[in-house]
């Protein structure tokens, strides 16, 4: 059986080094399998894979998971849905950055514990759309009140550079992780994010590590596609990949992942997951996989070990990448941005959630 790595972010809070994604999950990334999705995510926990990506702003993924821990945990006791570790995020509506009060966000808390079926959330990763609107170091406050009553066991934060993350820092708030896009493609989080993060004892949970499937054989030979996808998640990436540089290019890098994949009898995303796993402060990888039958080729990264030959070949193609570049997330928090016009920035507050609902007229 393959040995998951792990890592601790702190005392009492071990990860599996590969997270099982949720966003692929959410309504507008492509057809999702309900039901099946929900039954194999038991086979990624007994295989290691412990830990588990989602947010309140990915449509219907909390409610998942939440289904799988309660079925685990009729079926096969507590000990045994208390090895699933549940991130998820906290990310108020734009519109509601003004005016947000306190009990609105300990509200979307307390939605979260609803939705996943458990007392505690694991972590919870704070985002703020705009940092010019509102008061979100308030907001995190509040999110850090709920830490003590426990409702919360660590914080983090999403998207945001080391600049951003400071004024959180220099309050006093203990941040034990940042989850960022770090990928072969897009390296910006190594320029000045990962040094700091060593400064502030906070690991880097990195998202897009496969750049939404791109950075699979699927797309190894074949010709530009352009932009015109239905596939949010695609379009996201594809963008990235035109930062990197041409199709050419890109094509070369899928080839050399290829070539060192198949040296180590593995896939290329393997090797892709795997580079990304060995930069400094990088926790762990989240990688989108839906169903069980990906379980095989996520689990192939634990038994690749990378050498100095495979590093340099990898290093020679990513020397002639024009791109990304800039801070982490600057490209996307830009909202008037190629990048950012894709973005869906109010999918927080639903009318039908009796939750917020009840906080809102409290």
């Amino acid at each position: 059986m393959t040995q998951v790595e792990t890592a601790d972010l702190r005392p009492g809070h071990r990860i599996s080094r590969v997270i099982k994604g949720g966003w692929q999950l959410a309504g507008d990334h492509g057809s999702v399998e309900r039901e099946a999705a929900i039954a194999d995510m038991e086979a990624f926990l007994d295989a290691g894979i412990t830990t588990f990506d989602c947010a309140d702003i990915y449509t219907g993924v909390e409610e998942m998971i939440g289904s799988f821990i309660e079925d685990v945990r009729k079926r096969r006791g507590a000990a045994v849905a208390e090895r699933a570790v549940v991130h998820t995020k906290l990310v108020p509506d734009l519109s509601r950055l003004a005016d947000i009060r306190p009990d609105e966000v300990e509200a979307i808390v307390d939605r979260s514990l609803k939705r996943l079926k458990i007392d505690r959330l694991h972590l919870v990763q704070f985002f703020w759309w705009d940092l010019g609107i509102g008061d979100a170091v308030s907001a995190f406050e509040v999110l850090k009140r709920c830490q003590e009553k426990g409702k919360i066991g660590s914080l983090g934060t999403t998207n945001w550079n080391e600049r951003q993350m400071a004024r959180f820092t220099d309050a006093g708030f203990d941040v034990v992780s940042a989850q960022v896009q770090y990928s072969i493609l897009d390296r910006r989080p190594a320029t000045g994010l990962a040094p700091w993060a060593k400064a502030q004892d906070m690991q880097l949970l990195c998202y897009g590590t496969l750049a939404g499937g791109f950075l699979t054989e699927a797309w190894l030979g074949q010709p530009d596609p352009g932009f015109a996808f239905d596939n949010r998640s695609l379009v996201k990436y594809r963008l990235i990949i035109d930062e990197f540089g041409s199709w050419d290019l890109f094509q070369t890098l899928l080839a050399t992942l290829k070539a060192v994949g198949d040296r180590h009898g593995v896939s290329l995303s393997s090797v892709a997951t795997r580079w990304v796993l060995d930069q400094p402060q990088v926790a762990a990888a989240i990688v989108g996989a839906r169903y069980a039958r990906h379980l095989p080729k996520t689990l192939e990264v634990f038994r690749l070990t990378l050498d100095e030959d495979d590093r340099a070949r990898i290093a020679t193609v990513i020397a002639q990448a024009k791109g990304p570049n800039g801070p982490v997330y600057g490209l996307e928090g830009d909202r008037t941005s190629r990048h950012g016009r894709i973005m869906k920035y109010n999918l927080n507050t639903r009318p039908d959630d009796p939750v917020l609902a009840a906080a809102s007229h409290g």
